[in-house]
């Protein structure tokens, strides 16, 4: 059999045990050994026991607990409902203002939390009561959320990009970076996206929120800025290169972590929710990369990534056709699979390809994290869709697929603009210390 058709078997038996609801990291560990295998008899369980070892011993990898940490104490001690709470005083007043401090609030948790998941069931618990109080309709309420969740793999901290940076081997720090401005104008787009909808249809946000007095407006502003503080010393600490990537996530979750026990938040029940959240999360992701680097080593042994390589060469295909019609092709599988799956099972064979055509991996990082992000949304996966289905249990998932339409297309804008103007992900990374 040979290198070829023992890659495309490989593929097609993974995607059948995802079909079958395999565990991703699983699949991925018994696929790619048992493909090593077949070629390499003798190299299969060294590959098997190298891989684990090495990533569980990776020093970047610590990066991923820390930050889950700090999202979740930022949950209890009540940072993200602080952000919500500013983001509500100072928006609410305005037609669409509840859904753009959802938003706003996702935004936020998500500099924390780096995890779109969590961005969106925290802020749906906080923001969607308020929404539907005051009349809004189902569909931009839940749409909302579920889009402005999405902006946890973007905004870093991000976990999409810890683990893009691990496949790539390119630096977290500069991932982090290209990430900021490409999720404040996504953030903004979202805002429009409200506006263009309240505009079109005003009964879809009927209700004004009450007037809040400008005293109360500077108190939640102030309590909110704890929050972001911490966000302005992370992520400004990296690009200012007074530390590394790693050791701003140690230093936001010991700085969450003071704010939690300043505010009486730590009890006993509490910490052990936080910390057991903390090591489920982590320990997915890791099984998640201990499969993905075994799958990695299999694909390196099949030689198809040179055999791809070489056929987009003889076409003449520029940069910029492959990196769109990659990206055609992440959204579609959006729609079929988890985003952490899709990643972990298409850089090891795009990456090959596109970096002897001059594609830069950061700017390409971005636009994948994002197209990820539509297939968060996009029916009939959408994994954001399903968590805000858990907190409105009476809507249909109709609606909600319905009402993020106008953030898909969002999205897609950004990508557009991002592909049209590159420095908009590529200015920070460029001109960080260091």
């Amino acid at each position: 059999m040979d290198l070829t058709t023992i890659a495309a078997l490989g593929f097609i038996t993974l995607l059948l045990l995802l079909y079958i609801r395999t565990p991703v990291g699983i699949a991925m560990m018994v696929v790619g050994t048992a493909g090593i295998w077949l070629i390499r008899p003798q190299a299969a369980l060294p590959s098997l026991a190298r891989e684990i070892f090495s990533e569980a011993t990776s020093y970047p990898l610590t990066i991923i607990p820390l930050f889950v940490l700090m999202g979740n104490l930022a949950g209890v001690s009540g940072l993200s409902r602080d952000l919500y709470t500013a983001a509500h005083n100072w928006l609410g007043r305005f037609r669409g203002g509840l859904a753009s401090a959802a938003v706003v609030g996702c935004a936020g948790f998500s500099a924390l939390s780096g995890s779109s998941l969590a961005s969106a069931m925290t802020m749906g618990r906080v923001s969607l009561p308020e929404m539907r109080r005051f009349g809004y309709h189902d569909g931009l309420a839940t749409g909302s959320i579920a889009a402005g969740g999405t902006l946890g793999i973007l905004i870093p901290p991000s976990a999409g990009f810890v683990v893009y940076a691990i496949l790539t081997e390119e630096s977290i720090g500069r991932l982090f970076m290209a990430g900021v401005l490409p999720g404040l104008m996504l953030t903004l787009f979202f805002i429009i996206a409200i506006w263009i909808v309240v505009r079109m249809d005003p009964s879809k946000a009927p209700s004004l929120s009450e007037d809040v007095d400008r005293r109360e407006k500077w108190v939640s502003l102030g309590r909110a800025s704890v929050m972001v503080g911490i966000i302005l010393l992370t992520v400004g600490g990296i690009y200012g290169g007074a530390f590394s990537a790693v050791e701003a996530a140690g230093i936001g979750a010991a700085l969450t972590l003071v704010v939690t026990a300043l505010r009486g938040k730590c009890t006993l029940q509490a910490m052990n929710e936080v910390f057991s959240s903390t090591l489920r999360a982590t320990g997915s992701v890791y099984l998640i990369l201990f499969g993905a680097f075994i799958f990695k080593t299999f694909v390196g042994f099949t030689s198809i990534t040179f055999v791809l390589s070489s056929w987009v060469e003889a076409q003449g295909f520029t940069g910029l056709h492959v990196v769109i019609a990659f990206l055609v092709m992440f959204i579609i599988l959006g729609m079929f699979l988890d985003g952490f799956a899709m990643l972990v099972l298409s850089i090891p064979v795009v990456q090959p390809i596109l970096e002897p055509l001059g594609v830069d991996m950061i700017l390409f990082g971005v636009l994948a994290v994002i197209a990820l992000e539509m297939g968060l949304i996009s029916p009939p996966v959408g994994v954001n869709v399903f968590i805000v289905k858990g907190i409105a249990r009476d809507v249909p998932m109709a609606t909600i697929f319905r009402g993020i339409w106008p953030f898909w297309f969002a999205m897609l804008m950004a990508i557009v603009v991002i592909l049209a103007v590159p420095d908009i992900a590529l200015m920070l990374p460029n001109t960080m210390f260091n």
